[in-house]
């Protein structure tokens, strides 16, 4: 198995590496590649979904990024020990019909001696806003 550095334990440098690394894959919005941050059974709770392994993953976010159109995410550190990381995030997105949305969130991650996240729950609430409230406006990453 090749690891993905940084590995745990984190410190405060390394939490923050990692951190970054993760919008950075789900800002290309490209399931395959967010996946493969994750062990191959980890698992999942996002609002009211349980998943269950990478298979699971690259299919939800698939689903995910079919209908949250232009997608925008930041993420920041909110506490790590050891093995775990608990990050702070809001991203933006709009639907098929033109509505905007803001959602805001806390995740708890935990990663094996490898630096592969084997559990990730999520915590959601989504907001509806108006295109000019926006505050992510950056280009797509390639």
């Amino acid at each position: 198995m090749n690891p993905r550095p940084p590995l745990p334990p984190f410190t405060e440098e390394t939490a923050r590496q990692k951190i970054q690394a993760a919008e950075d894959a789900w800002n290309s919005r490209d399931p395959v590649r967010v996946s493969l941050a994750y062990t191959e059974d980890t698992e999942w709770r996002n609002r009211t979904d349980f998943l269950n392994g990478r298979a699971q993953v690259v299919e939800f976010l698939r689903r995910k990024w079919s209908r949250e159109l232009d997608y925008r995410l930041r993420k920041e550190l909110w506490a790590y020990h050891g093995d775990r990381i608990a990050v702070r995030f809001e991203y933006e997105f709009h639907d098929a019909a033109g509505q905007w949305w803001r959602a805001y969130g806390n995740e708890n991650w935990e990663f094996d001696a490898h630096g592969l996240m084997r559990r990730r729950f999520a915590s959601i609430n989504d907001l509806a806003i108006a295109e000019t409230d926006r505050k992510f406006r950056w280009a797509r990453p390639a």
